[in-house]
């Protein structure tokens, strides 16, 4: 009866554990069990600084190149003397070139201001010393005198009997000196230098003549005008400076 109860009791406890997990078997005889790996903790990260940025020379870290292996590098002698480096003569400055005087032409080295005539009867007055700049008057009369103030290479810059200035070629100016009649009234011209002298010719304003000769401070010139040759005053007629001596 007893052991009726026990193998009842046996069952019971057999259907209870069907209900869980079975239990791993008993290791055999000799048998070793394996440790399970530990789970190590995962590793903290270093904490890494920002690189700095290196800058690196244009053409590398070399600053010069080395001596060819082939060359030989010349090195002084323990005992040689090294004689002293001759100084090199110096050498005596050359003489400044002594300025131009105010009143002299850097181009032709004549007086400045002067007068001059023109050579034809069409001549360009232009804006600026090259024929890249615009013609600001056309001159048609031959022998006008005309004012030289500026030289720049073959151009010069003159000044009309108006006061007009404008720059012109050289190669369409003249030597010679002329004058024309101002004012707007005639001029008589005279045989002497003087107002009672025998008259000569009437010149008209605007003639164009030569002037022959002035006597340096002389108010009278004499001139040649249509032919004729007489005296003038410097007062009647523009190409001269007051005072100013002009060889015949």
């Amino acid at each position: 009866m007893r052991a009726a109860w026990v193998f009842l009791a046996w069952l019971m406890a057999g259907a209870a554990a069907g209900q869980t997990a079975a239990p791993a078997p008993p290791p055999a005889h000799g048998a070793t069990i394996a440790a399970k790996p530990v789970a190590k903790p995962p590793a903290k990260k270093k904490a890494t600084s920002k690189k700095t940025p290196i800058v690196a020379p244009h053409h590398g870290a070399v600053t010069r190149k080395p001596v060819h292996p082939k060359t030989p590098v010349a090195t002084p002698k323990a005992s040689a003397k090294t004689a002293p480096a001759e100084k090199p003569a110096i050498k005596p400055a050359a003489p400044a070139k002594p300025a131009l005087p105010a009143d002299e032409g850097p181009v032709t080295h004549l007086h400045l201001p002067r007068y001059v005539s023109l050579r034809s009867d069409e001549v360009n007055m232009r804006a600026g010393p090259a024929a890249r700049f615009p013609i600001l008057w056309v001159y048609r009369r031959k022998e006008l005198p005309v004012k030289i103030e500026r030289e720049f290479d073959v151009w010069r810059l003159v000044e009309d009997m108006d006061g007009i200035k404008g720059w012109m070629h050289q190669a369409t100016l003249a030597g010679k000196r002329t004058l024309v009649i101002t004012g707007t009234e005639d001029r008589t011209l005279r045989a002497e230098a003087n107002d009672s002298a025998e008259p000569v010719a009437i010149l008209r304003p605007g003639v164009v003549g030569r002037l022959r000769s002035c006597d340096a401070g002389a108010a009278w010139c004499q001139v040649e005008a249509g032919g004729y040759r007489g005296w003038l005053p410097r007062t009647t007629f523009w190409g001269t400076d007051p005072g100013e001596a002009v060889a015949p």
